[in-house]
C-alpha cells in the first residue's frame, strides 16, 4: 500500500502552481476594476486546486492502465510504480472532481448558471486528457487544452464570478497565464518524447520532433512576455511587476534550448511552475497597486 507521503507525491504539488496562477491573476483583474470579492476568488481557488489534483490522479490512473507509466523517467506515478491500485487511484480522482464540482455548483448559485456547463467540461476535459477509448493527450491535443482550460477558462472564470463582466484586457492575462501552463506541458512532455514514442503515445511533442519542440517551449515564453506589455498598455505600467518571473524563465528556457534531456530536464517544470506564480503575482500586485 502506499503511504500517505506518496498519495501526496502522485497528487504532484510541483504542478498546483498551474492552478493557483490562474485565479491569483483573475482576481488582479477583478482588483484592479474594484470588484473583488474574496470568497469567490476563495472558492475559484479551491476548484482549481481541485481539477489540478483530479486530473493528476486520472492521468496516473489512465497511463498505469495502459502501461506508459512502466519506464518512467520523472516524478513517483502510484499504479505505474504498483505501489497503489489502480481503482483506488480513479477513485481519488473522481473524489477530487467530485468536490471541485459542489464547490463549482455553489460558485454558479451564486453567480450565473452555464457555469454548470463549464465545470462540466472542465471534468470531463481532465478526465479524457489520457482517459477513455481515444485519450485527445495521445494525439497531440493535450497543449491545446490545457491553454484552454488553465488559462483561458480559468482566468475569465475567476473574473467573471467576481465581476460579471469580461474586461477586454483580461484575455491577455488568460493567455500570458495559458502559454505558461502550456509550457510546464510542453517541457514534461519533452522529457518523456522516448519512452511516449515506445509506448505510442502521440503528444504534441513526439509529433513536432525535438527540436521543434524546444523552439515552442522558448515562443510560449516570448508570448508571456508580449502578453505582459499589453496588459501593461491597457491598464498601468504597474503589470510590469509580471515580469519578476524572468529570472526563473530564463533559467528553463535557457536549459530547454541548450539541449538538456531525460531528468536534466526535471527541473524546467519546477522553475516554469514557479515562473508562471510569480507571473501571476506580479500582475495581481501591479494591477492592484496600479489601480
Amino acid at each position: 500500500m502506499a503511504t500517505a507521503a506518496q498519495w501526496i507525491e502522485g497528487a504532484r504539488p510541483r504542478t498546483l502552481p498551474a492552478a493557483i496562477a490562474p485565479v491569483l491573476a483573475g482576481s488582479g483583474v477583478a482588483l484592479h476594476e474594484f470588484g473583488f470579492c474574496w470568497w469567490r476568488a476563495l472558492l475559484a481557488l479551491a476548484v482549481s486546486l481541485l481539477l489540478q489534483v483530479g486530473v493528476n490522479y486520472a492521468n496516473d490512473y489512465s497511463d498505469g492502465i495502459r502501461g506508459t507509466d512502466d519506464d518512467r523517467v520523472g516524478p513517483l506515478r502510484l499504479v505505474g510504480s504498483g505501489l497503489a491500485r489502480p481503482e483506488a487511484v480513479k477513485a481519488a480522482a473522481f473524489t477530487a472532481f467530485g468536490a471541485a464540482a459542489v464547490l463549482g455548483l455553489a460558485l454558479a448559485v451564486s453567480t450565473s448558471w452555464w457555469l454548470v456547463l463549464v465545470g462540466a467540461l472542465s471534468i470531463a476535459a481532465a478526465w479524457f486528457y489520457t482517459g477513455g477509448k481515444h485519450p485527445y493527450g495521445y494525439l497531440g491535443l493535450g497543449e491545446v487544452m490545457v491553454f484552454v482550460f488553465f488559462g483561458l477558462v480559468a482566468v475569465l472564470g475567476t473574473v467573471y464570478v467576481q465581476l460579471q463582466d469580461l474586461p477586454g484586457y483580461s484575455w491577455w492575462v488568460a493567455t500570458g497565464i495559458g502559454a505558461l501552463a502550456c509550457a510546464i506541458l510542453v517541457a514534461n512532455n519533452l522529457r518523456d518524447i522516448p519512452t511516449d514514442t515506445g509506448s505510442g503515445k502521440r503528444t504534441l511533442a513526439v509529433k513536432l520532433g525535438d527540436a521543434w519542440t524546444r523552439r515552442f517551449y522558448a515562443i510560449l515564453v516570448v508570448i508571456s512576455a508580449v502578453a505582459i506589455a499589453r496588459i501593461a498598455i491597457a491598464t498601468t505600467p504597474w503589470a510590469c511587476l509580471g515580469l519578476i518571473c524572468a529570472v526563473p524563465l530564463a533559467v528553463a528556457t535557457r536549459t530547454v534550448v541548450t539541449g538538456a534531456k531525460g531528468k536534466a530536464l526535471i527541473p524546467v517544470l519546477q522553475l516554469t511552475g514557479v515562473g508562471e506564480l510569480l507571473y501571476a503575482v506580479g500582475i495581481f500586485a501591479g494591477l492592484w497597486i496600479g489601480r
